[in-house]
């Protein structure tokens, strides 16, 4: 059965699953201390599945305990998934921080939204955090479907990057001990004019099927993104920008060439140009993808290593490319205040990037939670939702000047004195 159950985006109502009476009660009492007026329990995995079924509006969030007898939780999520009930969740367990955090994996493999996890026995200053960012998970753009991907041609891309369709939106990097900014990363948008925004998830892909398509795509990226820093460093805007670079790309002389003679032509240091490659964009063709990561480093150009923590190689690229940054996965940063196991793996990846001389970049920073854990890690560059949106050129002086009246919030407070 297919629920055709409408989700509402405000948070007036919540589904308790838990087999205990008592843990229940006391959820639903933070629930109401927290604004919260329509509270729907049940006892186990079947009781919830058949109270969706009944209600017309679905509720905002569903709390889900993972051990109860009969249909776990566990079973429950995966149950939500198959009958197509897209409701924000909440884990409410006793368990083990790995078992969370695989749980947790799971949902995002689903394609679900997972609004945070509490540890029992649940108290208010796990709740409150979680609802005061809920419009953060419930206004990020939904996964697209690989299948959406047939719709798009390659001749479609080759339109629209020459027709300047493709453009780069920038989202804010700032510094973690004053959140002061001090670069952008750039990242590619389609604008379609009858689908709109096309997210980056179906015509990067389409792209890399063509060495032309993403070598296009990649210069024209490059270059509407480094005349806008040109266009900044002349009103006294002087930052840095990260530029990914497919490591399809990592092969070609010539592109090598065409690449490193952007920013003189605009009148621009390379230094202000930071190239993000993913970890396993040296695996193949290691001699000249080595080649030319040197050369643009000795051109002095910025190397991030992107991604760090998602791939087999890790250690292995660091010890080889002269990387300036290293740029820890959302997955190790997102949450990481509420579980121990990532927070650990955070700490260890900034003090690797600390000791090695390079610059500690967390993305996905999305509460002041983490934010703080950030601070306390001595990470050196923050990236998120948290901060900033990826936003077009034109936006960005408007946030400025919105963001500078936080910064006493973001500053770095020193709470052992």
């Amino acid at each position: 059965m297919v629920a055709n159950v409408t989700q509402v985006r405000k948070i007036d109502s919540i589904l308790i699953v838990d087999d205990s009476p008592l843990q229940r009660a006391h959820a639903a009492e933070l629930c109401h201390q927290n604004g919260i007026d329509l509270i729907y329990q049940a006892n186990n995995g079947v009781e919830a599945l058949e109270l969706l079924a009944m209600l017309k509006i679905a509720p905002s969030i569903i709390m889900v305990d993972l051990e109860m007898p009969g249909m776990d939780g566990v079973e429950l999520i995966q149950n939500l998934q198959e009958r197509n009930f897209q409701i924000p969740l909440l884990i409410a367990s006793s368990r083990e921080d790995s078992l969370i955090t695989s749980v947790s994996t799971m949902i995002a493999a689903l394609g679900q939204t997972l609004l945070g996890s509490l540890k029992k026995p649940l108290n208010p200053n796990q709740l409150t955090p979680i609802l005061n960012n809920i419009d953060t998970h419930l206004s990020r753009p939904k996964q697209t479907h690989p299948e959406d991907i047939d719709k798009l041609t390659h001749d479609d891309l080759i339109h629209a990057i020459a027709n300047g369709h493709i453009v780069p939106y920038f989202q804010p990097k700032v510094d973690v001990r004053t959140g002061m900014i001090k670069g952008v990363e750039a990242l590619a948008r389609w604008l379609h004019p009858e689908r709109g925004m096309v997210g980056p998830d179906l015509f990067i892909p389409l792209a890399e099927e063509s060495d032309h398509i993403i070598r296009l795509l990649t210069l024209s990226i490059a270059e509407q993104t480094i005349a806008q820093c040109a266009a900044w460093n002349n009103r006294n805007l002087h930052l840095t920008y990260a530029i990914n670079l497919s490591p399809m790309l990592l092969n070609s002389g010539d592109f090598f060439h065409e690449i490193t003679k952007l920013p003189e032509l605009n009148g621009i240091q390379n230094q202000q140009i930071t190239w993000e490659v993913t970890e396993s964009s040296v695996v193949n063709n290691l001699a000249t993808a080595l080649g030319t990561l040197a050369r643009l480093r000795l051109k002095g150009f910025g190397l991030s290593i992107d991604d760090y923590g998602t791939g087999f190689s890790s250690m292995q690229q660091l010890a080889r490319i002269p990387f300036t940054e290293l740029k820890i996965d959302r997955s190790f940063v997102n949450g990481a205040c509420q579980q121990h196991n990532l927070a650990i793996i955070l700490q260890s990846a900034i003090e690797m990037a600390n000791r090695l001389g390079m610059s500690a970049v967390a993305e996905g920073v999305e509460t002041l939670e983490d934010w703080r854990l950030l601070q306390r890690f001595g990470c050196d560059v923050g990236q998120g939702y948290f901060i900033a949106r990826p936003m077009p050129a034109k936006d960005l002086f408007s946030w400025l000047k919105s963001h500078n009246q936080r910064l006493s919030e973001l500053k770095y407070q020193d709470i052992s004195r």
